[in-house]
């Protein structure tokens, strides 16, 4: 017998899964005796046989009702703790954008109404406003010392461009980065 005629022998009886007493079934077994090929080919079929056709012990077992039960009621749970976290947000959300606007304008007025008392003492008692100054002098001279300092840093920045890169890249990341974190939540 010749190896093809003794594979498609095998293939055959892999497929019928026919009985082991043919004539044709003995001529093969002597064939696989002396053929090395075909009997590492059978030993294949076989591994592909054992694959495709598990045995009746290894059928993997149906998933238990209380198991599913616990799945969904996890599920649930993590629904609830994402909706209470979204409404938390919106709530914060919600006082920020009501009390922004407020703190703001505040700010302006206070700055402004500072600006114009400074100014108004300057024009109509420059005694008081002397006074004021020499008490505030260490104040002033540490906002004066600050201010060379950084024009220092601006001057070091504007001479060398890829500083001013690196900074305007990092602004840009840190800008990104708040902006990912405070947009409006979005339904899961």
């Amino acid at each position: 017998m010749r190896c093809r005629d003794a594979k498609q022998q095998l293939t055959a009886q892999r497929e019928t899964e026919s009985d082991q007493s043919e004539p044709n079934v003995l001529h093969v077994q002597e064939h696989l005796k002396r053929c090395t090929a075909c009997r590492s080919f059978e030993r294949r079929q076989t591994y592909l046989n054992t694959l495709l056709k598990p045995e009746p012990g290894r059928v993997s077992h149906a998933i238990s009702t209380d198991r599913i039960m616990q799945a969904v009621e996890r599920e649930r749970r993590i629904t609830r703790q994402l909706e209470h976290i979204q409404s938390q947000q919106q709530a914060r959300l919600a006082r920020v954008s009501k009390a922004g606007p407020k703190i703001a304008v505040g700010a302006f007025l206070a700055t402004g109404a500072l600006i114009l008392g400074l100014f108004a003492l300057f024009l109509f008692q420059p005694e008081v406003f002397i006074s004021l100054l020499s008490a505030l002098s260490g104040f002033i001279d540490a906002l004066y010392v600050l201010t060379g300092y950084v024009q220092a840093g601006l001057t070091l920045i504007s001479s060398q461009n890829w500083l001013l890169s690196g900074v305007a890249f990092v602004v840009v990341v840190m800008m990104g980065m708040w902006l990912r974190l405070m947009r409006y939540p979005s339904e899961a």
